[in-house]
């Protein structure tokens, strides 16, 4: 049997005899790559090869590529292959061999090196690749082992580099399967696992779809050495190899807990040790926790290794000692674990603490949260108390999400989104409230000298303009370097400033020599736009001439939102009535929120009407017009305006054919057809008479019916049916379950009756008085009450002290029938009872009840229960 690293070396062993230059793994921070958060597969530090965009040093590479991924975090520890952190094996080919050798390769590799038997391997090919279908046959597999696959075709986008793949199967065994007959490759559960992804990289798909041969054709293979490690060691999941199973034994031993014997302490301990392992490689590669981007991705990680941590009982830091597992068993070949110790292990230790901290204080607040809705009847934590604990304590989103979901309660995410953007945007305003009075003064003179600033961005989002002055905090500049950030006053401006809810443009000034990024626009009130800028690279000087660049994509992306806003408004009249009036908007490259003044909740046909009316003439591709007139004249074309907005005597307005008439200064679409797509996501209160409607339009909206879509797919996924069918099983598993609850609760009654009238058998007299002290069983304390009603009717007088264990505690009823017997008092008795067992209690005196902590010491409570009564009648 090999180890995980033994596995490591021999594969890039075999391709280097083959050609190949064993090339390092590539940092976990893509290089030159703005399209990707983190290094998610093997080939992205081989994009810009197989895209020409450089040409490459060598033919044939072969690397073990670390790689991190988070679409699937909420199944690490559930399923045998889900990983936050993996290892792919790889060869490439740059233009030098294509499928006759990889193939044949691939195939030596599985069957001969790791010899893994040939009657339980199995290969998928593209259903027209019949090239690949014959040289895999050549190579030895059996004609009837491989499967067409439809999905079997690798694009590196819309346009681009494509072509068809093959992957290798292996067969886990009956043992591993659903049992279902038609168990087969592409069946979801874990008895096929794709071992081996060979992508054969030999067209190129221009904008109109069509695929034409490249002149050098590349390969791209994937194999996760966590999987390959799972099937040679012949265990039943990825963490059972040897590249987890040392971190889970040191986390079991420090929670004190053993693996395998519970399927929730399982989860934990693997959570943990994926995670753990993750954020050791993500900190090695320099990740630093952070509010954003993958620094984010890395603390959001770590606090739900801490989190799953806690539901093992580890409440002391512990990241440390799990990095020194990792380290001693990665950093032979991750050198980088060993040389960055000080910088990952500082901020294991920081970031451990700090959130142990929050964690604890936040988990008692938010319990208290908890608590009141549910005595509220509440199951929905709102936006703004989700938003408190992440700004307070710490507590990701979906942290709390996780914690609420144990109770039966959601996140408002759309609320929760608001309140970030809201807190971001207040930031922001301190944050410019802030800057240098000089800065105010200055620049406020300069501008009313230069004059305001002529905007062309209507038609145009390229111009040529002049510097006309620079500003930093400190004053006016003549000139300023790379890294510095400046204000710039342009004569003419592209860039849409901020205004009418709508964000300002994003995008650069460049000159021959120098480089600007826009950081922030701002109209000040004499019409000049400032322009915050920082320098990517050169000298910017006053005086030069520039060429000033919007972000097109970004703009479009605005202008779908903001013309699919003036959409909805008349939607919204046309539906609800004509007393909807626009009470504040928002509108960003990426969504719209719009507020509306309404005095109840729309309801789901409502909500629908509107989102037809707006799609309707989406699709009705109105001409969008926009034309300047006197404010006179706009209303008497019925133009609606902002209400409490003050307009000059000029104004804007724009029309969408004969639907849709508005005042407004926005950049917008030339047709509504442009919008193509308005969806609805969410729609709410925020006051007294006001309502919210969020949205997303254009690419957006095809975004978020895509995640919907594949929510709904692994649902069906989870419950074995087809997506369209999950409804309907969904609602039979409901049923059944309510029938189950039921049977459980007859169940329950019986058997309670049934341990009433055997228990009875344990009734003793003390001074006369009958006792019965005894242990039953009972789910809850509604339960346990039951039972001591029961045994009240069959003992008729006595005093009755029964508990039981759920959950791990102590539930106490006590009963004094009939009501002051002897002078006897149950709320008296049960709290000495209870006290024993750590816990307290009491009550009337006929009845009461009480918990414990320490179910070990609840025989020794019972055994004294006569000599407390005795006690108690010794004093009547």
């Amino acid at each position: 049997m090999y180890t995980g690293n033994q596995l490591r070396e021999m594969f890039l062993t075999y391709f280097e005899k083959k050609g190949h230059s064993i090339r390092p793994s590539a940092s976990l921070i893509p290089k030159d790559d703005p399209t990707l958060l983190l290094t998610v597969a093997g080939m992205v530090p081989f994009k810009p090869y197989f895209m020409r965009q450089v040409e490459p040093p060598f033919s044939r590479a072969t690397t073990a590529q670390k790689c991190v991924r988070t679409p699937d975090l909420e199944r690490v520890g559930k399923t045998a292959r889900h990983h936050t952190f993996f290892e792919m094996l790889g060869n490439f080919s740059f233009g030098d061999y294509f499928k006759a050798d990889a193939i044949p390769w691939a195939w030596e590799y599985i069957t001969e090196l790791l010899q893994i038997p040939t009657d339980k391997l199995w290969v998928t090919v593209y259903p027209d690749d019949d090239e690949a279908r014959a040289i895999w046959i050549k190579a030895g597999v059996s004609q009837e082992r491989i499967v067409a696959d439809p999905e079997n075709f690798w694009a590196a986008g819309p346009v681009g580099p494509c072509g068809p793949c093959s992957e290798i199967y292996v067969d886990l065994g009956t043992s591993r399967g659903c049992g279902k007959p038609d168990c087969a490759i592409g069946c979801d559960c874990d008895r096929f696992l794709e071992i081996w992804n060979l992508v054969f990289m030999q067209y190129f798909r221009d904008e109109q779809g069509t695929l034409a041969p490249l002149p050098k054709q590349n390969i791209d293979t994937g194999m996760g050495l966590e999987r390959i490690a799972s099937v040679i060691q012949g265990v039943e999941s990825n963490f059972d190899t040897d590249l987890f199973m040392p971190i889970i034994k040191k986390t079991a031993e420090i929670a004190g807990v053993k693996y395998k014997t519970d399927p929730k302490t399982d989860t934990a301990l693997k959570v943990v040790a994926d995670h753990t392992r993750a954020v050791s490689f993500m900190l090695a590669d320099g990740i630093r926790p952070s509010s954003d981007g993958r620094g984010y991705v890395l603390r959001r990680i770590l606090r739900r290794a801490v989190r799953f941590a806690r539901l093992l009982g580890i409440d002391k830091p512990f990241l440390e000692t799990l990095f020194r597992i990792i380290q001693e068993n990665f950093a032979h070949w991750y050198t980088e674990l060993k040389e960055n110790e000080n910088f990952i292990i500082n901020h294991l230790r920081l970031e451990e603490k700090n959130f142990q901290s929050t964690l604890e204080q936040g988990t008692l607040l938010l319990q208290e949260k908890v608590k009141a809705l549910k005595d509220a009847g509440v199951k929905v934590l709102s936006g703004d108390d989700a938003f408190h604990f992440y700004e307070t304590y710490g507590f990701p989103v979906e942290l709390t999400e996780e914690i609420l979901s144990e109770e039966g309660i959601t996140v408002d995410l759309a609320a929760f989104s608001y309140a970030s953007e809201e807190h971001r945007r207040l930031a922001k305003e301190q944050s410019r409230q802030m800057r240098a009075a000089v800065e105010n003064a200055e620049l406020t003179e300069k501008a009313k000298t230069v004059g305001p600033t002529e905007f062309v961005g209507y038609d145009h989002v390229t111009c040529d303009s002049v510097l006309l002055a620079m500003f930093s905090d400190e004053g006016e500049l003549d000139s300023a370097g790379e890294g510095e950030e400046v204000i710039c006053l342009l004569n003419q401006t592209p860039f849409y400033a901020e205004s009418g809810g709508q964000v300002s443009d994003e995008g650069m000034i460049q000159t021959d020599k120098a480089s600007a990024e826009i950081l922030e626009l701002k109209k000040l009130p004499n019409g000049a736009v400032t322009h915050r800028v920082l320098i990517t690279s050169g000298v910017l000087k006053q005086g030069d001439q520039v060429t000033a660049m919007v972000n097109a994509d970004n703009r479009k992306a605005i202008a779908r939102h903001h013309s699919a806003t003036h959409l909805l408004q008349m939607a919204l009249r046309e539906v609800l009535g004509e007393h909807v009036q626009q009470a504040g908007s928002l509108v960003t490259k990426d969504r719209l929120r719009f507020d509306f003044s309404h005095f109840s909740a729309l309801t789901l046909e409502q909500t629908l009407a509107v989102e037809n009316k707006i799609n309707q003439h989406i699709l009705a591709d109105l001409t969008v017009h926009a034309e300047e007139m006197g404010m006179d004249q706009a209303r008497e074309k019925g133009a609606l305006a902002l209400f409490g907005e003050k307009y000059g005597d000029v104004v804007r307005m724009v029309e969408m054919g004969d639907y849709s008439r508005e005042l407004c200064g926005g950049t917008h679409v030339r047709t509504t057809g442009e919008i193509g797509l308005l969806k609805i996501v969410a729609e709410g209160g925020i006051g007294a008479g006001l309502r919210r409607i969020e949205a997303v339009a254009g690419l957006e909206a095809l975004a978020y019916l895509r995640e919907i879509e594949g929510q709904l797919n692994e649902i069906g996924s989870v419950l074995k049916v087809q997506p369209k069918e999950s409804v309907k099983k969904v609602g039979l598993m409901v049923a059944q379950n309510k029938e189950l609850e039921k049977e459980i609760q007859q169940l329950n009654t019986k058997l309670s009756k049934y341990e009433a009238d055997t228990i009875l058998s344990k009734v003793q007299t003390v001074q006369g008085v009958k006792i019965l002290a005894a242990r039953v069983q009972a789910p809850d304390m509604d339960t346990l009450r039951q039972t001591a009603d029961m045994l009240k009717d069959k003992l008729q007088d006595g005093v009755i002290v029964i508990a039981s264990v759920a959950e791990g505690k102590v539930n106490l009823v006590t009963v004094v029938s009939p009501e002051g017997l002897n002078g006897l008092h149950a709320g008296k008795i049960i709290k000495e009872v209870a006290a024993i067992t750590g816990g307290s209690g009491g009550g009337r005196s006929d009845m009461a009840q009480a918990g414990g902590k320490d179910p070990s010491k609840l025989g020794e409570a019972l055994d004294k229960v006569p000599s407390i009564i005795s006690k108690f009648l010794g004093h009547t």
